[in-house]
């Protein structure tokens, strides 16, 4: 295993998991979008004003592709729509992801603090939008269930899932 692709919905506490999860492995952390704002110039809301989610989806592809090639190491949070895609799945297939399964309710007050999150406007549409997804995430390798605001809870349990005999757990497969 060389690489860890964090997913779920936004608030869930990919890159916040992804990056001390990265940090007790003793790898490198990559946050997706960060990566796209780096490579376009433009924070990911003003890509979605400007150039419109297609855009933003094959933007989102090829950074991913380009992240492919040199992740040896890493743990990747993705941004919340890119498993939706289904060749962004397909890229991924042989690769190890996590699904960090957050409840609406704790999405929607961690992503209420942040103005910054284009398809985060409407209540009802958000709503719509992560029951939506779910079915997507579900693909994933592994399913952490977020039961806590405390990151180093789901930190644990993905060690557990990655590194069993570091952990003193066993796995044996699918997770929760």
């Amino acid at each position: 295993m060389k690489t860890v692709f964090v997913v779920g919905f936004m608030g869930a506490g990919k890159s916040t998991v992804g990056r001390a999860l990265a940090a007790r492995l003793g790898w490198r952390f990559v946050d997706l979008d960060d990566e796209i704002e780096a490579a376009e110039g433009a924070k990911i809301s003003d890509i979605f004003a400007g150039r419109g989610e297609a855009e933003f989806r094959r933007v989102e592809t090829e950074a991913l592709r380009r992240l492919l090639n040199s992740a040896d190491g890493t743990v990747i949070a993705l941004g919340g729509g890119a498993f939706t895609i289904e060749s962004n799945r397909e890229l991924l297939r042989d690769q190890v992801t996590i699904w960090l399964d957050c409840p609406l309710d704790v999405v929607e007050r961690r992503v209420a603090q942040f103005t910054h999150r284009p398809l985060a406007r409407d209540p009802e549409r958000f709503a719509a939008l992560y029951e939506s997804r779910r079915e997507h995430y579900a693909k994933a390798t592994h399913r952490i269930p977020i039961t806590s605001d405390d990151p180093d809870v789901a930190v644990a349990q993905a060690f557990g899932l990655l590194c069993p005999e570091e952990s003193g757990h066993s796995s044996g497969g699918r997770s929760a």
